[in-house]
């Protein structure tokens, strides 16, 4: 991932340079050329690649993990508190069972799918 980007950005500066017009030649009519106006897709064509497609792909799956989920699953919220899912409330909100007989009502946006899968893993892991 990171020799794909050195290598995008190197291609990008090579064009930018390229570019350039001597100070010697500028009253000659040498011009810019084809570079400032491929410098400017190519640019937005990266950070669409790197940025804008993996957030938009992990707000995805994120979303798909809230639907998802169930009674009884072991979660882990944003803040960092392990829990299992008590009740799914129809306002969008879960009550948490975090230890016996304590329950926290919480949203359901805040439980993080990284942390839980992490917590979910080594759970599998120790089955094994």
């Amino acid at each position: 991932m990171k020799s794909k980007l050195s290598f995008l950005v190197s291609i990008i500066t090579a064009i930018s340079v390229s570019s350039c017009v001597d100070p010697a030649q500028q009253g000659k009519g040498a011009g810019g050329g084809l570079g400032p106006l491929i410098f400017l897709p190519l640019m937005i064509l990266v950070f669409w690649l790197f940025f804008i497609r993996p957030q938009a792909k992990r707000q995805k799956n994120q979303k798909s993990f809230v639907d998802n989920l169930q009674r009884g699953d072991k979660v882990v919220t944003i803040a960092g508190i392990h829990g299992t899912i008590n009740k799914i409330n129809e306002d969008g909100t879960i009550m948490l069972e975090i230890s016996p007989g304590s329950y926290v009502k919480m949203e359901k946006s805040s439980i993080s799918m990284e942390m839980t899968s992490q917590l979910n893993k080594g759970v599998t892991a120790e089955k094994k």
